[in-house]
């Protein structure tokens, strides 16, 4: 970047929260900006051995009396013969009808990476990077502002997908690299790159590759355009319409989220529309690669 060059000016829904590590349970932060469609929420940690249960509340405020408002509570447990997740709203004090989900998709002593994504009518929760439950809002989600987590877990990372966990933890990759997919991609599937932009010329390519090699579906970034694109296997390239964040010594995390018919796409957390791929491309991919001129903290897939 040349001297007195300014950057793009980022809307106010871009701007990172840092994540958050090793938390002392319980635990009680403030989510910046509050919670909107498209935002999505990362916990990382383990089970105890001798766990319950726990809970993940979604807050409207964080008084202690009176009790604030939970518009989205999450509770697995473990302890009864046949374990489960409950999920319930609060409102004015009062429970609402719970609904309940047989099974945890939770281990005792395991560790785990729970993925809360927000829509406009429901949240919809993966853990370890495959669909578990979706729940409706019963309270506006504009008026969630606190994350609460209670009970017996151990949280390793809690981030809001504008900065990776594993951005912090992690040494810098060499670049281009490669993870492999064995079973390809299926429905609540989750990548995650993060990184940085070393240079203003150049660009950054994630590339999907499939059992030949060929590449169905790519994401590319020209740094010196400034655009950000789908490019297919043929070479057609949709552009796609946001700020562009690919500056140097400015963080950037891209997540993909496989869903029926093709991949979803978030920048710093903020979703970016689709692409279409059906389920049987999907399932023969076989690699996700990332090369270009940055640096490369984390690569989760």
């Amino acid at each position: 970047m040349s001297p007195g060059e300014n950057l793009d000016p980022i809307p106010d829904c871009f701007i990172l929260q840092p994540p958050v590590f090793h938390l002392v349970i319980p635990y009680v932060t403030t989510i910046f900006g509050g919670l909107h469609a498209g935002k999505m929420v990362m916990l990382q940690g383990v089970v105890p051995l001798r766990a319950h249960r726990f809970q993940v509340d979604f807050q409207c405020g964080c008084s202690l009396h009176p009790q604030p408002d939970i518009a989205i509570h999450f509770n697995p447990r473990f302890h009864t013969t046949k374990p489960h997740v409950i999920c319930n709203t609060l409102h004015s004090g009062r429970w609402q009808r719970e609904a309940r989900w047989p099974g945890v998709a939770l281990q005792r002593g395991a560790s785990f990476l729970i993925l809360f994504l927000f829509g406009n009518e429901e949240v919809k929760v993966s853990v370890n990077g495959w669909h578990f439950l979706h729940y409706r809002y019963r309270l506006p989600l504009s008026r969630v502002d606190t994350l609460g987590i209670f009970g017996d877990i151990l949280v390793k990372a809690v981030g809001f997908l504008n900065i990776s966990p594993f951005l912090l933890q992690s040494p810098r990759l060499q670049v281009p690299c490669s993870r492999a997919l064995p079973q390809g991609l299926w429905p609540g599937q989750v990548i995650i790159v993060g990184g940085e932009g070393i240079r203003v010329e150049g660009g950054f390519t994630l590339s999907l590759r499939d059992e030949a090699t060929r590449t169905p579906v790519m994401l590319r970034a020209s740094f010196t355009d400034r655009t950000l694109a789908w490019v297919s296997r043929w070479g057609c390239k949709k552009l796609i319409s946001a700020p562009f964040l690919f500056y140097p010594q400015r963080f950037f995390e891209v997540l993909l989220l496989c869903q029926e018919g093709g991949l979803k796409l978030a920048l710093n957390g903020q979703p970016l529309g689709s692409t279409s791929l059906d389920q049987q491309t999907l399932e023969r991919l076989r690699e996700v690669r990332i090369s270009g001129s940055i640096q490369l903290y984390c690569v989760h897939s």
